[in-house]
């Protein structure tokens, strides 16, 4: 018998599950009645078992001739001859007719054993078992049973000495019977824990209560490097009185068994270890931790290129059409593509992770992030696209058709034993990413068959994890992008304003959501101030964001005043809402979206602003007053048919401005009152430069965790001051063009942009004299100087000047397409008292 730790410590209570399922219930001994009779016949020991078949209890039984259980008398002879046989050590197996207590007969297969010596005197072991039409077997089968039995099968004394063991137990524990006949258990085999078994069998002489079906695990002196499961079942020998004088034991080879629990356990339990993170190397790394050293002594993961970089541009598998030069591209199913150097069609993949009982991994020939190339035979791509998973359960035959091509590789094996090989090709939704290989060394049990199942099902959910990885890290890469296209890359407040910003989504490792901001330029030196929340976070609020904001920049280009320009915005907002189909499946909806939106003119140094259900700015004076002005609230956008109202306040040079989103204010306490009162606060602070300031309002105000999407766009005011603006009354007379164009020209020549004067005097005479002509009241010139030459021409007509192109033959019509072409940029804006037509122009480059 083979012994080893038990599942369970000595002492406490075994399992008590059903006994192992044979192919036969003919080989099912845990229920039979058993007895022990002497040399001469007489019953010395009985169980429960043959109480409960019988009837019959100890005391009535031993010490009394077995034949008065017979129903019929047996023939000397015959009954002699048994005991001869017996006594040769062949037993004997056959059918008899028992008399139970209530005088009942029942027919009964009989199994004698070989005789054995109890307590210096000749005994046989007796089992019998009620017949029934399903278990009456051969009569072969049943004189073979107690030798040969699958059964391993044992008798031992009070003090644990082996009585009797038939032939199955001798071939399973790997000991011979010779050696085990008359010694202990833990005599015959040391260092297997025998104690712990030794500890069960005491119980049960001590208590009388039988031990059925307890599970452990050891080794067989016939292959010691191989693990093994048993299953042993524990009955106690009975005598006369009921005291129990001996034990008898049964043992069955249950590893194929153990092992089919071990495999599920481990496909199991990486379901927990594998796919942490969304992370691709992490996600492998994952995966070889694991599988060392439960599974094997060393693990290599390799990844395609395009999958161990998932977040650099490239081919992704399922791009075949777009491999590079030099590279090919083998489809699987239309979708997958593998990368391979076209000079051996072997694919390029990357070290990925690696884990090994070996600290370092001195056994990898490729460190993390190398360029690997190893596939095993038969040392094609295709493999990875539509290969099974390849066994070599030996490694020596492939360690010498390495030894020419990879020497290192062939060193390897050699020097540090590895001798068993699985390697599995990872693919997942018809994707394929890599190969991963399984190697022992340590571990001297090299891989069968059956192992190459768990092996496969191992790296199938590593590959489940490693492709939502990559799929997750490419749209959050396309998210990113998306979130930085969207947003303003610089933030353009030229002379009027210096400016700063933050934005923190509410979602950190997608890195989108709804806020947004923005600083336009417009006519006239004026800069606009934009700030918005989209409802939601993530991609879709993302998108839908930048749709609001194109709408925004469409509309300041027209110079609309912000009223004007959020009754424009909300139409639209109404429109794309119409548009969602019907359940909204687009995921475009605007649930609900606010915007702020102020213009500051540096020559007045007034701002005049609108807002849709956004909170009010923050307005800190020169001398570190903070206020919220009072503006018309507005409705949400989206609402349709309610006005909008704009207000008008003085900012002097250098106050500060401060638009926000209310993910800001609106702290853990939800109070958007008490977060205006931080944020003021935090805005009052003096001499930080308007960067710090930013990073430093949100870091005072963001609240953990993060409910909200967070913008803050904060804007420090300047003047323009008198000498950088002109402006002179024009009279309605055509005649007065000229003196305007000298006047323009003393002017360009004191501010030193004599380069610019010929093409200036040409676009003032242009939009001077269509004034002039075609428009009505009084006329105004104003020129600018900021980061651009601004001409502005103003009058009290409501008709927007038109670019034509004239034909040859046409006397006119070609002024503005002149001033269109002398200029960086052009357009019209409207007033209460009329419009005015401006242009601005490059100013000319200084030193060298």
């Amino acid at each position: 018998m083979a012994s080893a730790g038990p599942q369970s410590a000595p002492g406490a209570e075994p399992p008590q599950p059903s006994f192992l399922s044979n192919p036969h219930p003919a080989f099912d001994t845990a229920n039979d009645a058993t007895a022990v009779l002497s040399g001469s016949g007489t019953v010395i020991g009985w169980t429960q078992s043959a109480q409960d078949l019988l009837g019959y209890r100890s005391a009535e039984v031993v010490g009394r001739p077995a034949a008065f259980l017979l129903a019929t008398a047996e023939d000397p002879v015959r009954v002699a001859g048994i005991a001869e046989r017996c006594r040769a050590g062949a037993g004997w197996t056959g059918v008899g007719e028992v008399r139970r207590r209530d005088g009942r007969r029942t027919e009964v297969d009989l199994r004698v054993s070989a005789s054995f010596q109890l307590d210096g005197r000749e005994a046989f072991l007796v089992s019998a078992r009620e017949r029934r039409a399903e278990w009456v077997v051969g009569q072969s089968v049943l004189d073979a049973f107690l030798t040969s039995s699958p059964i391993g099968m044992a008798v031992m004394d009070p003090q644990l000495c082996y009585l009797w063991v038939n032939d199955t137990l001798e071939r399973i524990g790997g000991v011979p019977r010779e050696q085990r006949i008359g010694r202990r258990m833990s005599d015959v085999l040391p260092g297997l824990e025998a104690d712990a078994i030794e500890t069960l069998m005491r119980r049960v002489l001590d208590t009388g209560v039988p031990v059925i079906d307890y599970e452990y695990r050891g080794w067989s002196w016939a292959d010691p490097h191989r693990q093994r499961a048993y299953s042993t079942s524990f009955f106690p020998l009975t005598d006369g009185e009921g005291a129990v004088s001996g034990i008898c034991y049964m043992v069955t080879d249950v590893t194929d068994r153990w092992k089919a629990q071990q495999r599920l356990a481990l496909v199991n339990d990486a379901g927990a270890s594998i796919g942490s993170t969304l992370d691709v190397m992490r996600t492998a790394q994952e995966l070889a931790d694991f599988a060392v050293p439960r599974f094997a002594d060393l693990v290599l993961v390799d990844l395609l290129e395009p999958v161990a970089r998932p977040e650099e541009p490239g081919l992704w598998p399922g791009d075949p059409g777009h491999a590079p030069p030099g590279v090919l591209a083998t489809p699987l199913s239309g979708r997958g593509a593998v990368r391979t150097n076209a000079a051996s069609s072997r694919p390029r993949m990357r070290r990925a992770a690696m884990s090994s009982v070996r600290e370092g991994v001195p056994e990898a020939v490729c460190r993390i992030g190398d360029l690997v190339d190893f596939v095993p035979p038969p040392y094609d791509a295709r493999f990875l696209v539509e290969g099974e998973p390849v066994l070599i359960p030996v490694l020596e035959s492939l360690s010498r058709l390495l030894s020419v091509e990879q020497p290192a590789r062939a060193e390897r094996i050699h020097e540090f034993g590895l001798h068993s090989l699985i390697a599995v090709p990872m693919r997942a939704r018809d994707t394929i990413l890599g190969l991963t290989t399984f190697v022992r060394s340590v571990n001297l049990v090299p891989f069968e068959p059956d192992d190459v199942l768990p092996a496969r099902e191992l790296v199938a959910r590593a590959a489940m994890s490693v492709d939502n990885a990559r799929r997750y890290t490419r749209e959050h890469a396309a998210a990113l992008t998306l979130q930085r296209s969207l947003l303003p890359h610089t933030l353009p407040g030229g002379m009027a304003l210096d400016v700063a910003s933050s934005y923190l989504p509410a979602d950190a490792k997608d890195g989108v959501g709804g806020d947004w901001f923005d600083v336009i330029p417009l006519s006239g030196a004026r800069v606009a101030l934009v700030v918005g929340d989209v409802v939601g976070h993530g991609i879709s609020a993302a998108a839908t964001m930048g749709r609001l904001r194109t709408a925004v920049h469409t509309l300041a280009d027209m110079d609309l005043p912000p009223d004007e320009l959020l009754a424009h915005l909300d139409d639209l907002v109404l429109r794309l809402s119409e548009e969602e189909p019907e359940g909204g499946t687009s995921g475009m909806t605007v649930l609900g979206a606010t915007c702020l939106y102020a213009i500051y003119d540096p020559v007045t140094q007034r701002c005049t602003m609108a807002r849709a259900g956004h909170p009010p700015p923050a307005v800190v004076s020169p001398d570190g007053r903070v206020r919220f002005p009072e503006l018309p609230p507005g409705p949400p956008l989206g609402l349709g048919g309610m006005p909008f109202e704009a207000a008008e306040i003085d900012l002097p040079e250098g106050s500060l401005i401060a638009l926000y989103t209310n993910g800001l204010i609106e702290g853990r306490d939800r109070d958007p009152e008490l977060g205006m009162s931080r944020l003021g606060g935090a805005l009052a602070q003096r001499g930080l430069p308007l960067d710090a300031l930013c990073e430093s309002a949100v870091e005072q105000l963001l609240p953990a965790p993060q409910p909200d999407d967070v913008a803050l766009l904060l804007a420090r005011t300047h003047e323009l001051s008198a000498e950088h603006v002109v402006s002179w009354e024009v009279p309605s007379d055509p005649a007065a063009v000229a003196g305007v164009r000298s006047r323009t020209a003393r002017l360009l020549r004191s501010w030193g942009l004599e380069e610019l004067e010929m093409t200036t005097e040409l676009i003032v005479s242009e939009l001077v004299t269509n004034a002039v002509r075609h428009a009505t009241g009084p006329i105004r010139l104003r020129l600018l100087r900021q980061s651009v030459l601004i001409c502005e021409v103003s009058d009290t007509s409501s008709t927007s000047p038109r670019l034509r192109h004239a034909r040859t033959t046409d006397e006119g019509g070609r002024g503005l397409f002149l001033v269109a072409q002398l200029t960086r940029r052009w357009g019209t804006r409207y007033t209460p008292e009329g419009k005015v037509i401006w242009t601005e122009q490059d100013l000319p480059r200084t030193g060298g």
